[in-house]
This record gives structure tokens, sequence and C-alpha cells, in this order.
């Protein structure tokens, strides 16, 4: 088995982190509840972020200890093994307040990737 380069998943991380927080933008709170589309997208978005997260090998996650690792693959295992039961104002909080920072933290970690 070949191992996954980790670059291409902090760059699915940071693309679809972006992509979810784009998604938000002139929507409320109240929105994710009466949008059904809106609120299954974030979802999908969220699990993709944290699936990307479990193929970064735990020796690179060492390297970028900044990052809440364990937080967001636990999300991804919650959002997919308890979809019936999504919390949408925990979702609301990730997406609003959460994910900018993790964009931000993503995007310096790509900026500064060696080259090989």
């Amino acid at each position: 088995m070949t191992r996954h380069d980790p670059k291409i998943s902090f760059l699915q991380m940071r693309d679809y982190a972006q992509e979810a927080s784009s998604l938000i933008k002139n929507k409320t709170h109240e929105d994710i509840a009466k949008d059904r589309v809106l609120n299954l997208a974030l979802t999908r978005l969220l699990e993709v972020v944290g699936e990307a997260a479990t193929r970064v090998p735990e020796d690179v996650r060492k390297i970028h200890s900044s990052l809440p690792w364990p937080q967001i693959i636990g999300l991804r295992h919650r959002l997919i093994h308890g979809y019936d039961q999504v919390d949408l104002d925990i979702l609301w909080e990730i997406v609003s307040e959460d994910l900018p920072s993790l964009t931000q933290q993503l995007e310096k970690i790509i900026r500064n990737w060696p080259a090989n």
C-alpha cells in the first residue's frame, strides 16, 4: 500500500473547511435548521475534513500538534455514525467559530510545506 501524500490531505481539509465557511456567509443560525440542503452540505463538508485528517500520518500530526486532531477526527466519527443525532447548534458553532481559525492554521502549514 502506498502512503498517502499528507499535503493533499491538508489541501483537502483547507478547501472543504473554506467551502463550509463560504456556505454560511450571510446566513444565520436559524438558517441551518430551516434549510435542509444547507444542513446536509455542512455536515458532509465537515465529514470530509475529518476523513482527510485521518489520512494524515501520526508522525505528521505530531509535527503539527497545534491542530485539534482528536476533535476533527472525532467530529467525523460523530457525524458519520450519529447521522440521526446531529446537534445543529454545535454544527453552527463549529462552522462559524472554529473553521476560520482552522483554515488559517491549515493555510500556514500548506504555505510552509517543504518542497520535495
